[in-house]
C-alpha cells in the first residue's frame, strides 16, 4: 500500500506536467532551465540534507559493511552496463543513455521514502550510504557516459586541470561536504535546515513535472511497442534484483540491509538520467521513456521480486 500511494504520487506530478507541457505553459526550454535547477540547487541540497539527517548510533562496523555492499554493487552494475547494449543491439548513439538507465535508480525519492515508511530509520542511514555513491557516480561517470560522441570530437581534448575541474561539480562537492557533515556531527541553525529542506523537497515535484512535460514529445503506446526497451526494463526490474538478492543472501543475513538491497536494486530508472540527458546531449526522449516505463511496471515488479526472493 505504501508503494503504491508513493507511485500514485508520483504519477500525478508526471500527469500534471503532461498537460502542462500540452497547454504550452511547460516547453523543451522552460524544461531544460527546470533541470538545471534540479540538477545543481535541488538535488545537491538533498545530498546535503542527508548528511545532516542520518547522525545516530548505528555501529560502525555495519556502515562500514553496508558501505562495501554499497561499492560492489555499483561496481557490478559498470560493468554490466559495459556488455548490456550489445546484447540489446542499441544503436551507438544510444548506448550512454542505456547504461546511465541501468546503472542508476530513483533511490532519492521513491528509494528513501519507502524505505522509511516501511523499515525505519536504520534502512535510511544504509540508504544514504549508496545515495553518496549514486551521486558521485551520476556526477561522473553519468556525464561522461551521456556525451554522444559526436560531440565529445567536436570539443578540444581538455587537460588535466580542465578534467579535474569538471569532476570537482556542484554534485560531487556536495557528497563530500555531506560526508565531512555526517562523520563529523555538524550542525546547522534551524533556518538553514529548514532553506536545505525546502529546496530538497524541490527535487522529487520538478523532476517528474519535466517527465510529464516530455510525454508529449512521444505517444504514450510507444512505451509499450518499444521491444528493446521492454526487454531493458525486464532485465532491470526482474532479472537483476532476483539474481542480485539470491547471491547476496549468501553473504547478508540481517533483513533491513537486504530490504535496503531490495530497493536499491529494484526501484526504476532514475528521474536524474533524463535530467542528464537533457543537460548534456544524451538521448532525452529514450531516458525520458525508459523512466516511464520502469516507474509504471515497478509498481507490480518490486512486490513480485520480494515475493521470489523472499526479501
Amino acid at each position: 500500500m505504501i508503494l503504491l500511494q508513493q507511485m500514485l504520487a508520483l504519477f500525478v506530478l508526471i500527469i500534471i506536467g503532461y498537460f502542462c507541457g500540452r497547454a504550452g505553459i511547460l516547453d523543451r526550454v522552460t524544461t531544460k532551465n527546470i533541470s538545471w535547477l534540479v540538477v545543481n540547487v535541488a538535488n545537491v541540497a538533498m545530498i546535503l540534507q542527508a548528511g545532516l539527517d542520518n547522525q545516530n548510533g548505528i555501529p560502525r562496523e555495519k556502515l562500514i559493511f553496508v558501505g562495501g555492499i554499497a561499492i560492489a554493487m555499483y561496481a557490478v552494475l559498470v560493468l554490466l552496463a559495459m556488455f548490456l547494449p550489445r546484447l540489446l543491439f542499441v544503436k551507438k548513439e544510444d548506448v550512454g543513455s542505456y547504461r546511465t538507465m541501468l546503472i542508476f535508480s530513483n533511490i532519492g525519492f521513491m528509494g528513501i521514502p519507502l524505505l522509511a515508511a516501511t523499515v525505519g530509520g536504520e534502512a535510511v542511514l544504509y540508504t544514504a550510504l549508496f545515495q553518496f555513491l549514486f551521486n558521485i557516480l551520476i556526477y561522473t561517470y553519468g556525464i561522461a557516459a551521456m556525451r554522444r560522441p559526436e560531440t565529445a570530437r567536436e570539443q578540444e581534448k581538455p587537460s588535466a586541470a580542465a578534467r579535474f575541474r569538471k569532476l570537482l561539480n556542484a554534485g560531487v562537492i556536495s557528497c563530500i561536504a555531506a560526508l565531512v557533515m555526517y562523520f563529523g556531527k555538524a550542525d546547522l541553525p534551524d533556518f538553514a535546515d529548514t532553506v536545505l529542506k525546502n529546496l530538497a523537497n524541490l527535487t522529487a515535484p520538478l523532476s517528474m513535472l519535466v517527465i510529464g512535460q516530455s510525454f508529449t514529445e512521444f505517444k504514450i503506446r510507444e512505451l509499450f511497442t518499444d521491444v528493446r526497451l521492454l526487454a531493458f526494463a525486464g532485465i532491470k526490474l526482474l532479472v537483476l534484483p532476483v539474481i542480485g538478492l539470491f547471491v547476496l543472501k549468501l553473504f547478508v543475513s540481517d533483513p533491513v540491509i537486504l530490504k535496503v538491497c531490495l530497493v536499491m536494486l529494484a526501484t526504476p530508472v532514475a528521474s536524474m538520467t533524463a535530467m542528464l540527458a537533457q543537460q548534456y546531449d544524451g538521448n532525452y526522449e529514450l531516458a525520458s521513456r525508459g523512466v516511464a516505463l520502469t516507474t509504471i511496471l515497478s509498481v507490480a515488479t518490486i512486490p513480485l521480486v520480494s515475493l521470489i526472493t523472499g526479501v
